[in-house]
């Protein structure tokens, strides 16, 4: 994280119900948050910068196999670009840490560009 420590004020491990780590969460210091989620069984993924209660967006790279994203090129992966609806194909590495790496580089950038 010390790459990011220009965009990254914290992060914690988010932990469920049962003990078991749910999810990293990344907060920006913008005051937005990130929530990075895997699963070693389904190997299924979510990199999630929610944006809405503040900016009204939301960016997420997923491979959920909704039916309705059936015609991206690369589904089940896809990428919400801005929102919900606003679904394109997702560029994002299959490698855990490259991955994100390269989603906390888009957000540095958006955040640049005022653009988020």
């Amino acid at each position: 994280m010390r790459e990011f420590s220009d965009i990254v004020e914290d992060a914690e491990v988010v932990i469920s119900e049962s003990g078991r780590p749910k999810k990293l969460r990344i907060y920006l210091i913008e005051g937005t948050f990130i929530d990075i989620w895997f699963s070693s069984v389904t190997k299924s993924y979510s990199y999630h910068w929610e944006r809405k209660e503040i900016y009204g967006s939301l960016y997420r790279h997923d491979n959920a196999p909704h039916s309705r994203w059936s015609n991206v090129s690369t589904f089940p992966a896809h990428f919400h670009n801005g929102s919900e609806e606003n679904v394109v194909e997702s560029k994002l590495s299959k490698a855990p840490e490259k991955a994100v790496s390269a989603f906390l580089s888009f957000c540095r950038d958006k955040l640049s560009e005022g653009k988020a």
